[in-house]
């Protein structure tokens, strides 16, 4: 396995080979490849700029990349769909979750609103009042909030709609863009407990999005860390954040604060990436 390549032994539900993006001469995502197992759970960390957004845009569709290419079950992710059909199937494979909920949701729409939208898009066949009272049910809400308009709920609540959203269309992978950074510590560990849940109930593959070591550490398998638009370090995230072999990810690591933050030990790990560079 290549040092810049995060791979799985079992069935992989995406795979990304060789992405590349630029704006003029910025290159935002330089030759990342990975793969994420069917119900696997990979993190891709990083600092802002370092290309881990723009990366999950590729992945998503919102962005197209100037080479290299996205699978999903073995099959090429076509860089734009054309026709209503192809365009919907291709929203089912993968669904995205934003950082800020109240964002992503109509405030005028209730919540039971948000999720029939999506449910006579893509399923204008099934029965919609029993699919939202499941979905509600499995994100921890219940049919009592389906009359809520989204500022009538938490920060938490809400994200448990866009979560539950995404889980409409029975995607293979969702992608989480820093889905908890935005909520109080308490809430966003609320949130990861259900997002496992939820893994372990339907085999759904996750993709995250995150600065947050911590996240990496509670709900990931598998772990990537991108600087400057490169994989610089990849590999199973138990290993990667006991034993972290690129100077970068040292200094990631040495930079969340805790009992024994000392940060003189974050000039040392400073002064060893630039070494490195």
């Amino acid at each position: 396995m290549a040092e810049t390549e995060a791979r799985i032994d079992s069935g992989t539900v995406l795979e990304a080979t060789g992405l590349c993006r630029s704006y003029g001469t910025v290159k935002a995502v330089d030759e990342v490849s990975f793969a994420l197992a069917a119900g696997g759970s990979l993190g891709i960390v990083g600092e802002s700029g370092s290309g881990k957004t723009t990366t999950a845009r590729i992945v998503v569709g919102l962005e197209r990349a100037d080479r290299g290419q996205v699978l999903v079950h073995g099959r090429a992710r076509p860089d734009r769909a054309r026709g209503r059909a192809q365009r919907l199937a291709r929203a089912r494979e993968i669904q995205l979750v934003f950082q800020d909920p109240y964002l992503s949701l109509d405030p005028r729409t209730s919540v039971e609103g948000v999720l029939r939208e999506t449910l006579r898009l893509h399923f204008p066949d099934t029965d919609h009042a029993a699919r939202i009272a499941e979905l509600l049910d499995q994100v921890g809400l219940g049919t009592r909030a389906a009359g809520a308009l989204p500022r009538q709920l938490s920060g938490g609540q809400r994200q448990r709609v866009a979560i539950a959203r995404a889980l409409a269309v029975q995607p293979a992978v969702m992608v989480l863009d820093e889905a908890v950074a935005a909520l109080d510590v308490s809430v966003q560990a609320q949130v990861l407990n259900l997002l496992a849940d939820i893994r372990e109930q339907t085999g759904i593959g996750y993709l995250f999005i995150t600065h947050d070591l911590g996240v990496v550490r509670c709900v990931t398998d598998q772990v990537i860390v991108m600087r400057r638009g490169r994989v610089v370090e990849a590999g199973r995230t138990a290993e990667v954040l006991a034993d972290p072999q690129h100077p970068y990810t040292r200094l990631l690591l040495e930079s969340v604060p805790r009992p024994s933050w000392d940060p003189a030990r974050i000039a040392a790990a400073r002064r060893a990436l630039a070494g490195a560079d």
